[in-house]
């Protein structure tokens, strides 16, 4: 399963890059740059809050109803002429739920990686978090999941497999239940930037040549 890699590098994937670059004004090697380094720190903090059963089943609930992966059939007009606010709203709940009191120290983690100012980051993920879920809903169907156990397996998959992904997961995790200063997200970034083989953060890395 190549995971991530799927939403990024293919037609859905230049899709997304092209639609958001367009929607911040930014080159779209600075928009995957960050969607590179952003989406895997979404993912992980899902599997972080499916870990629960309450967790699981709110995201389980999401998945079947308004996250079943609709989105993805259309992206092309959801970017033609700006997303809609409707969009960017559902992003800003995603964010709110998932990553909590955490997404302030997350953003200024990602403009400071990545130099992009906060607000053009924080426009990012308001956008990708809602295809993130949309794209989680479709391989959820697809791949029968339907169990708590299931969609913690199926976001640990999507995130790299094998020992590599494994260590990138419990760095997302570190770094989401730190009240530090945020300097864990350099090794999660380098990982999503490809300084280190394996899992997904080679697949991404090598995807933008980094």
């Amino acid at each position: 399963m190549s995971g991530l890699l799927d939403l990024l590098n293919g037609p859905m994937g230049k899709q997304l890059i092209n639609g958001v670059a367009g929607q911040t004004g930014r080159s779209k090697s600075e928009t995957g740059n960050v969607l590179s380094m952003a989406l895997p720190i979404l993912m992980g903090a899902m599997k972080r809050n499916a870990a629960s059963p309450e967790g699981a089943q709110g995201l389980m609930s999401a998945l079947a109803g308004k996250h079943d992966g609709g989105i993805l059939d259309n992206l092309g007009n959801l970017f033609d002429g700006g997303v809609d606010d409707s969009v960017m709203q559902d992003g800003t709940g995603i964010l709110s739920h998932v990553l909590g009191g955490k997404q302030t120290q997350v953003e200024n983690a990602l403009s400071s990686k990545s130099g992009m100012d906060a607000g053009t980051i924080a426009t990012i993920l308001k956008v990708a978090a809602p295809i993130l879920m949309g794209y989680l809903g479709k391989q959820t169907r697809q791949q029968n999941v339907s169990s708590s156990n299931g969609i913690g397996d199926l976001l640990g998959g999507l995130m790299g497999a094998g020992n590599t992904g494994n260590q990138q997961q419990s760095l997302i995790e570190s770094f989401l239940d730190s009240d530090g200063d945020g300097s864990i997200l350099d090794d999660v970034a380098s990982m999503a930037l490809g300084n280190k083989k394996g899992g997904i953060g080679g697949l991404l890395g090598g995807l933008f040549g980094k």
